[in-house]
């Protein structure tokens, strides 16, 4: 079983972000499973002091991040940079063993929101993910209904969400059938 963790940079309710990420869980192909992370806007502000006596939602966000086998990230552009709270989370990982060489798909739903995009593969290439490139996609979603069914039915953003999907889960079998022909 593959199991992805979807993080929203989003607290909004009724966000794109997060109406995306479950849309991808409805197209996922068998033997995967998408987690949705909705803890984000509960995580104490980033502290390195902390790094000793870690607060039990950052140790539990950090064993999420270590039992998935890859991230699906859709995250806004506010004020044409990553919101500050997916920013906390994200410094929370920077420090962590779990995070570094993750695969990492980034699902955008605004094709205007490409300063965001950009700071956001920068900062998860800083903290050494491995970003499937083929599995960042755009979702043209600006003044359409953003309900999951209606995404997932939609023949493009559907579409586009199988096959980053399929990119996510090819990466991931490629890299564990490596890993597995490299140990004794």
């Amino acid at each position: 079983m593959i199991r992805i963790l979807a993080l929203s940079g989003s607290l909004r309710a009724a966000s794109s972000n997060a109406c995306a990420l479950s849309a991808a869980a409805l197209l996922v192909p068998p033997g995967v499973t998408i987690e949705a992370y909705d803890e984000i806007g509960e995580l104490p502000h980033f502290n390195p002091d902390l790094e000793a006596n870690l607060p039990v939602r950052i140790v539990d966000l950090r064993a999420r991040v270590g039992q998935a086998d890859a991230l699906l990230i859709a995250c806004p552009e506010y004020a044409r940079g990553i919101p500050g709270s997916f920013k906390n989370l994200l410094d929370w990982l920077v420090g962590s063993l779990e995070f570094p060489g993750k695969p990492v798909a980034m699902i955008n739903t605004s094709p205007r929101a490409s300063d965001a995009q950009a700071a956001l593969k920068l900062v998860l290439e800083t903290m050494s993910a491995t970003l499937v490139q083929d599995a960042c996609i755009t979702l043209q979603r600006l003044g359409k209904q953003t309900d999951p069914v209606t995404i997932a039915n939609d023949p493009v953003s559907g579409e586009a969400l199988r096959h980053a999907l399929t990119a996510l889960v090819d990466h991931i079998a490629t890299t564990s059938s490596e890993c597995r022909e490299t140990l004794p």
